[in-house]
């Protein structure tokens, strides 16, 4: 079904996007930022000078800051939508603070979990403080994330808050098992890269809009745009494990494949080289697997397959969003799916 791989076809959709006048996510969402960071650090206030320590690290204000961003931009989007308000209101700034820190204990969790040494270019804080002083931090940042949700005071949107950290584990667990079936493998990959990467996103822009408009369809829009985009950007993570060096990724390559996963162009690539179904069984565990494995994928179209349908998800996430009405966050969140496709790290 997604055996569409011609120069033209892949660059169609970033030539549409970009003859449009659009409006630059990061400069839009910049004042809604403004001092996120420092108002992370504000919710880990903690005694333990090493425990802080831990928990600042990630939050250097280095990062894109990519889950806030997108959720302070659809608050606005749903606001115009719904009475015309420009105004992110403080409940909806404190979900982007929360999207935050659940993603960055979620990334403390996986690299104890991966054994992981690098990440964002630095040390990662297993390698640092070690495996169990990381998963301590990891869970301290979800419980000032679970206070700072608790302060909204909403039930409704603290359920659907929840709902990410379910999905996170679920997720994971996903990832530590594999199916037989090549058919079964694909949708195993789909739904464990929606539970890990794109529950946060959609979750995170359903819980703005319910505070910013009463609509039940504003609310799946707003889900369905972030569930999207979510799936688009861990499918180009997955290619970038291919195709990017390791400096420039801030994380070591083909990691996927050393961690025993299978990932979209692996799973593609499977389908010109069915001799990789022993390597994808055996979790690329003998010596060499991993270079055959690597070297089978790039001969193959496994990297343009999987852009290609992350580009199909784009252009769901867009077709979503389009049913709000005009403003400029609505057009940033457009062009934001351009972004995702072409990022290079």
């Amino acid at each position: 079904r997604f055996h569409h791989t011609s120069a033209s076809h892949l660059c169609s959709c970033s030539k549409t996007i970009s003859d449009q006048k659009y409006q630059d996510p990061f400069q839009l969402g910049r004042k809604d930022l403004k001092n996120l960071y420092e108002d992370i650090k504000k919710e880990l206030l903690v005694s333990a000078a090493e425990l802080k320590e831990m928990c600042d690290y990630y939050f250097d204000g280095k990062g894109k800051a990519f889950r806030p961003m997108i959720v302070v931009l659809m608050a606005r989007a749903c606001n115009i939508h719904h009475s015309n308000s420009k105004e992110v209101q403080a409940s909806q700034r404190s979900v982007a603070i929360i999207a935050e820190m659940i993603h960055t204990a979620s990334l403390v969790h996986d690299d104890v979990i991966d054994d992981a040494n690098s990440r964002r270019g630095k040390r990662t804080l297993n390698q640092i403080w070690g495996e169990r002083k990381a998963v301590l931090a990891g869970d301290f940042i979800l419980s000032a994330a679970s206070v700072a949700l608790a302060r909204i005071g909403n039930t409704t949107i603290i359920s659907v808050l929840t709902q990410v950290i379910e999905d996170l584990v679920r997720g994971e667990f996903l990832q530590l098992g594999s199916k037989e079936n090549e058919n079964e493998r694909f949708a195993h990959y789909l739904e464990k890269t929606f539970k890990k990467t794109a529950s946060l996103i959609a979750n995170s822009c359903k819980a703005v809009s319910i505070l910013g408009c009463p609509d039940p369809k504003v609310h799946e829009i707003a889900y369905q745009y972030g569930k999207n985009v979510g799936i688009a950007f861990q499918l180009i993570d997955d290619v970038l494990d291919f195709t990017s060096c390791a400096d420039h990724l801030g994380k070591p390559t083909a990691a996927d494949l050393k961690l025993g996963l299978a990932t979209g162009p692996v799973l593609f690539a499977c389908r010109q080289f069915p001799e990789m179904n022993a390597m994808i069984m055996r979790r690329f565990s003998k010596p060499g697997d991993v270079e055959r494995a690597r070297k089978y994928v790039l001969q193959s179209d496994g990297v343009q397959q999987t852009t290609y349908l992350a580009q199909r998800y784009c252009h769901a996430a867009t077709r979503e969003i389009r049913k709000l009405r005009p403003s400029p966050e609505r057009e940033a969140l457009v062009h934001l799916t351009e972004m995702v496709l072409m990022r290079d790290k």
